[in-house]
């Protein structure tokens, strides 16, 4: 029996996933999330074979779950699923250890495919997000590309979390945190948080 997490901050995401995946006999939910921290509890605990984790979670996000699970290490293999077709974030996910990534739009499609790949220990990412990884994942104002730590940080600004709410998010210092603030709003040229936010949007790190 195959065993997988789903974590999702929304109750009708997780119900949603569980029905799809059940369609396979030798699969199994074991455990639930609704929370970056509680995702990678449930994945210590329970050691399933694939974890879907949502992007965007309070208390961490998604590609900080997929880093701790590798830095554990567990031998779950790692989907990240978000409501962005970016190649910038599928960049995020594979860098930090996530072996999969898929847009929701694209799950009652793919989802099962994903998850076959992942327990043959292959790479999956829909073809939306493939043609922007292409293309090397560039912001569409051609800047010099962040770091996935500083790509973070600049999503949780824009999300409206302070230096020492990221802080907390990341397992940071106050100062790493800051450092990776300014490092970033160097590369992109501006020099406020409206300017983050703006980057963030174009770069569907965020809703508008």
């Amino acid at each position: 029996m195959k065993r997988i997490l789903i974590a999702d901050d929304h109750e009708a995401v997780r119900s949603g996933l569980r029905a799809v995946l059940e369609q396979r006999a030798d699969w199994e939910v074991v455990a639930e999330a609704n929370d970056g921290s509680k995702a990678l509890t449930a994945a210590i605990e329970s050691r399933p074979h694939v974890a879907i984790i949502d992007f965007s979670m309070p208390r961490m996000t998604g590609v900080e779950v997929a880093r701790r699970i590798r830095d554990y290490p567990l031998q779950t293999e790692v989907l990240i699923f978000t409501v962005h077709k970016s190649g910038l974030l599928a960049q995020q996910a594979f860098e930090a250890g996530a072996r999969a990534f898929l847009a929701k739009s694209d799950a009652n499609r793919l989802l099962l495919a994903a998850v076959d790949a992942l327990l043959a220990h292959k790479r999956f990412c829909s073809e939306s997000c493939r043609d922007e990884l292409d293309h090397g994942g560039e912001s569409a104002d051609g800047r010099r590309r962040l770091t996935p730590r500083e790509q973070l940080v600049v999503k949780l600004v824009a999300e409206g979390y302070s230096n020492k709410g990221i802080s907390a998010i990341l397992n940071l210092s106050v100062k790493t945190t800051e450092a990776h603030r300014a490092a970033a709003m160097r590369k992109l040229e501006v020099n406020s948080t409206a300017g983050l936010v703006r980057y963030a949007v174009r770069s569907h790190l965020v809703e508008a």
